[in-house]
């Protein structure tokens, strides 16, 4: 049948109306892959099932470390570092502030005897908790940071401890910094504000350091401190109103622990010595009176306890600093001598002694060896500062015989061969004259 053309246009127009058809899926449905699922995070269970574990062992540290290693492959330690650590340090999951979380549920058991907490306090016990974690975490590398984490995360909450768990602590920390278990870095806490006030901090700090010293020398745990930055702020563990000098000397000395005073004293000259130094140089630039300069070093001298040998050293840095020196041989000398000869005074005043002359002598030995345009410069600053009366004679020639230090010795000993030979003719016409 054949249709008008009002007809077809009806037709067209009803076909362009007509919603498409959308498509849709069939069969089976598609599931999602394990590895997508989002899992719970469940402490509780975990530390259930830890604490289970713990308990079975009967305390015996040596089923809990062979429970640990073979557990590894069935609790997400990974994921639940916190709560491991927080069982073996303390039995139970630690809330905020130290306290141990409880469960609504009073029929589960919350926390466990099997923790560094509930040991034995002497050394003997503490020895043998230390092997649990190090084992562990020398079988699962990746809990190392956990580790420190959990360990900063403790000493905010020492306040919350009773005392014998802050001393089983700081024993035990102790011995991790001996065996590099953890690094002093994780001390950073012990500064805080609440524990210094208190006093916990430094009676904290005392434990700990005896603990560290009774397996490593002073030597390893002042390079330790200076890696991890705390080598100056061990003051900063008194309280403010205890915070001095003579406080930290006298606690430590009290408590047995020479080492760790000796080693503040050592921190705190230096301290002292760059402010020296900071000092000198600031008034050599502004052109202030030498007079003033030897008033300044005198009186620190004095203040501090300086050896004339250590002031020497540092008024002979902060002289020879101050100076962009030519490159050129040739022209070196007069600047140098020139430079020197202005500060004479200030150089007299801190050389009082021959062990001071002979530092210094070595010193500019050195100085002049580290630098090519100052190698033929040696002899010049050397009589200059005998002529000043800085140097004596007996200490000239006793370096020249064998107290002198070996970098360039055969340069410098062959410039200062004629002026020693002068030394030694003078000093023989003297005692003739005598005779």
């Amino acid at each position: 049948m054949l249709l008008s053309e009002q007809g077809k246009e009806r037709f067209q127009k009803s076909l362009m109306n007509q919603k498409a058809e959308k498509p849709s899926l069939s069969g089976q449905r598609l599931k999602t892959r394990k590895r997508d699922e989002k899992e719970k995070y469940d402490p509780n269970t975990f530390r259930d099932e830890l604490i289970l574990g713990l308990n079975k062992t009967d305390s015996d540290l040596e089923q809990v470390s062979k429970f640990l290693d073979a557990a590894g492959g069935k609790l997400d330690y990974r994921r639940y570092a916190e709560v491991l650590f927080d069982v073996l340090f303390a039995g139970g999951i630690l809330a905020p502030g130290g306290s141990i979380v409880q469960d609504p549920d009073q029929t589960k058991v919350c926390r466990t005897d099997v923790c560094l907490f509930t040991c034995g306090e002497n050394r003997e016990k503490l020895k043998a908790f230390h092997e649990v974690f190090f084992k562990l975490i020398r079988r699962y590398k990746y809990l190392e940071r956990n580790f420190e984490e959990e360990i900063k995360k403790i000493l905010l909450f020492l306040i919350g401890f009773k005392e014998d768990e802050t001393r089983k602590l700081a024993i035990i920390i102790g011995m991790f910094l001996s065996t590099g278990l953890c690094s002093p870095k994780v001390l950073v806490n012990l500064f805080g504000d609440h524990l210094v006030k208190e006093g916990i901090s430094l009676d904290f700090a005392t434990l700990m350091f005896r603990s560290w010293l009774e397996e490593r020398e002073i030597a390893t745990v002042c390079t330790a401190l200076k890696k991890s930055q705390l080598d100056n702020r061990l003051l900063e563990l008194f309280p403010l109103n205890k915070r001095s000098q003579e406080a930290f000397l006298t606690h430590f000395q009290k408590a047995g622990l020479e080492s760790i005073a000796d080693f503040q004293r050592t921190q705190q000259m230096e301290e002292w010595k760059k402010e020296i130094q900071k000092r000198l140089k600031e008034m050599m630039k502004d052109d202030e009176p030498v007079s003033e300069m030897v008033t300044y070093i005198i009186e620190r001298m004095q203040k501090y306890s300086l050896q004339d040998e250590e002031a020497a050293i540092l008024v002979w840095k902060s002289i020879m600093a101050i100076v962009e020196w030519n490159k050129k041989e040739e022209l070196v000398a007069d600047q140098a001598l020139k430079h020197l000869k202005v500060y004479m005074p200030l150089l007299q005043a801190a050389t009082k002694s021959a062990k001071s002359e002979l530092e210094l002598i070595i010193k500019i030995q050195e100085y002049c060896y580290e630098r090519m345009n100052f190698m033929k410069v040696f002899q010049k600053i050397i009589l200059l500062m005998y002529k000043m009366d800085v140097l004596s004679e007996y200490t000239i020639m006793k370096w020249y015989k064998g107290a002198h230090s070996s970098k360039g010795k055969s340069v410098f000993l062959e410039q200062m061969k004629k002026f020693v030979e002068w030394l030694e003719n003078a000093e023989e016409e003297s005692d003739d004259d005598e005779k």
